[in-house]
């Protein structure tokens, strides 16, 4: 059943620490190994990169070379970002890119970001069979586990999940949230299987995939006017009921040297203000302990 009130006028009573009025949560998306490749033997390839264009029946080596920039050149030119601003991040990373990048989860893990499963591959769960997804999600926990040592406690979706990807996460166990959401500012519950499911909403409209899609962005600086815009929104509700902002980043977009000074300007001016830059699951664990799921906040999925 979809739920159009939500919170309605009134969100629940929860400050974040430090009685700050908007969380912030940077996402920095790893999905460079994970695209579809004839190259890696799929049937076909990866359509979206600076220009969308599918090259059919044969290698794309033009758009594995721009997801290859992501990895080899944009990453490490992101995350000198947030070293610098001492910021840290949660990674929407594919298991499979994983494979292809383990110096990421490395860095991870020295930094202590979190590391979130974007599923196994770069693409959408929505009329993937039951067993297949089952199988995925397990193969991507394991994969996580062999890597850096831990489970993800996160999960989000390219695209659309599937009508049975909340339930299998809940099957599976160990996850505190999924992101397959855009429709508010707060988590809130869901009822899955019986059990309380944590929803943190994910953000498109604050994300760098917009220079690709449409083109909607073209300078660096429109990423951050546009972002600041939403932030200084949030921080005035946020006086009265606490607000939450996903900004959604990718190595091969925002990485790029004609767009990185729109995250570099956006985190100079976000260090300005009380803000708390936290990573998806520590949103989640202070969530889920200053705001248990009650059950008029519980709807049915």
């Amino acid at each position: 059943m979809r739920d159009f009130y939500g919170y309605g006028p009134i969100a629940p009573a929860v400050r974040w620490p430090g009685n700050s009025p908007l969380a912030i949560s940077f996402v920095l998306n790893i999905e460079e190994g994970a695209e579809f490749s004839v190259t890696s033997g799929d049937a076909y390839n990866e359509d979206t990169h600076e220009v969308r264009n599918r090259i059919e029946g044969a290698p794309d080596l033009c758009m594995e070379s721009h997801f290859e920039y992501g990895a080899r050149a944009g990453y490490w030119r992101i995350m000198k970002a947030f070293e610098q601003a001492s910021i840290p991040i949660t990674l929407n990373a594919c298991a499979r890119g994983l494979l292809a990048t383990p110096w990421v989860v490395e860095k991870a893990v020295a930094r202590g970001d979190e590391l979130c499963c974007h599923g196994w591959r770069w693409e959408a769960h929505a009329g993937m069979a039951l067993e297949e997804e089952r199988r995925l999600i397990a193969k991507c926990v394991q994969t996580f586990i062999q890597l850096g040592g831990k489970a993800p406690v996160g999960w989000h979706t390219k695209s659309s999940a599937s009508v049975n990807t909340r339930a299998l996460l809940v099957e599976h166990g160990g996850f505190l949230y999924d992101s397959d959401a855009y429709n508010d500012d707060l988590p809130y519950y869901l009822n899955v299987s019986g059990q309380k499911h944590l929803v943190l909403p994910y953000g498109f409209d604050t994300n760098d995939m917009r220079f690709f899609v449409n083109h909607d962005l073209v300078l660096g600086q429109h990423f951050c006017d546009y972002t600041m815009d939403a932030v200084r929104a949030l921080m005035d509700e946020g006086a009265d009921a606490p607000r939450m902002l996903t900004i959604g980043l990718h190595t091969r977009i925002i990485g790029r040297p004609g767009r990185i000074a729109g995250l570099q300007n956006l985190i100079r001016a976000l260090k300005q203000l009380p803000v708390w830059f936290a990573r998806r699951e520590d949103i989640a664990r202070h969530w889920l302990t200053y705001c248990p799921p009650t059950i008029n906040q519980l709807a049915q999925t």
